[in-house]
Parts: structure tokens; C-alpha cells; sequence
């Protein structure tokens, strides 16, 4: 298991994919998993803005994965968001479920994300709402950064502000680097 992580923007969805394909994983993104098992409910609090608890989508990451064929070969893509998921992954692992390869760190600068998130023009990439992301991956995002890296959890940084395929280039040789 790889998780890719970095702030929004920074080409997370666009790597993970690129990789699963390349390599055969299955990729989970919060997004996703929310409208392919969430329930009915949880969808409408979802599209109102609202955030789930932490138990809510571990239980929804759990369904997905035991619907994978190989939970050593998925990529999750916006997850963990918090410590206690982080703890979740670490738990899964120490009883055996799965391996965790490593987390990818897609690094990108305010401004490169802010362009690319503009050029996206979806209705929540607006300043505001680029600013909020940041700060939240701040707060939350790089203290589980080192949290994994305490649980000698493989961490390796990828510079996400070339081009696609550098990025992607990158991210090759980073798995490489965690599989020796």
C-alpha cells in the first residue's frame, strides 16, 4: 500500500492514477470512496459542506479494501487526513492486513498550487477556499508526515512542481526506492 499525499493541487489525483496504471494498484481517494459507499445520508452531509467523522470514513476506507483483490497493491489518495486514521493504517499493518510501502509527499508552493487550482475553476477553488486548504495541511497534513515517519513509515518527498511527467518520472523512482 502507497499513500500519496500533499495538498490540493499538488497532483496527487493525477500521480496516484498515472502509477496504478502504469503498476496494476487500485486506487482509493476519500472522494470516491465517499460516492461509491457512502450512504445516501452521508452523501447529502458530504455535498452540504460537512466533514465526516473519522470513524465514518475509516469504516468506508475498510469496505473498500476488503473489496480489493490485493490490499498491498492500492493507492489511497486523501487519506489519512487525521492522526487517529494514520493509527488506524499503523493497527492494519502490525496485525498483518497489509503492507505500507510508503507515503509519497507531493511538495508544490502556494502559488504553483493556487494556478493550477484556478486553471481547474472548480466552484471551491477560490482564494478563500485554497487558503483554508492550506492551512488545514499544515495543521493536520504534515504533523502525520511525521507521525508515520516516527512509525518508520518510509516517507519520501517528490518535488510536484515540474511537469506531469517529470512529476510522474519522480514518482517512479521514489517507489523504487521504497520497494529496496
Amino acid at each position: 500500500m502507497i499513500i500519496f499525499m500533499g495538498i490540493a493541487g499538488s497532483g496527487k489525483g493525477t500521480q496516484s492514477q498515472l502509477f496504478a496504471e502504469r503498476d496494476g494498484y487500485d486506487v482509493i481517494s476519500t472522494g470516491e470512496l465517499l460516492r461509491t459507499y457512502g450512504s445516501e445520508e452521508q452523501q447529502k452531509r458530504m455535498l452540504t459542506g460537512h466533514i465526516l467523522r473519522d470513524e465514518e470514513v475509516t469504516a468506508l476506507l475498510d469496505k473498500a479494501l476488503r473489496a480489493m483483490p490485493d490490499q498491498n497493491k492500492v493507492i489511497l489518495d486523501g487519506y489519512p487526513r487525521r492522526i487517529s486514521q494514520a493509527d488506524w493504517l499503523l493497527e492494519q499493518q502490525k496485525q498483518g492486513r497489509f503492507n505500507l510501502q510508503g507515503v509519497l509527499h507531493l511538495v508544490a508552493t502556494r502559488e504553483t498550487v493556487k494556478k493550477r487550482l484556478e486553471y481547474r475553476a472548480r466552484p471551491d477553488d477560490h482564494d478563500h477556499a485554497i487558503e483554508e486548504r492550506f492551512n488545514a495541511y499544515e495543521q493536520a497534513t504534515l504533523p502525520i508526515l511525521k507521525h508515520f515517519a516516527d512509525a518508520n513509515v518510509p516517507i519520501i518527498e517528490v518535488d510536484a512542481e515540474r511537469s506531469i511527467e517529470e512529476v510522474h518520472q519522480a514518482v517512479l523512482q521514489a517507489v523504487s526506492q521504497m520497494s529496496s
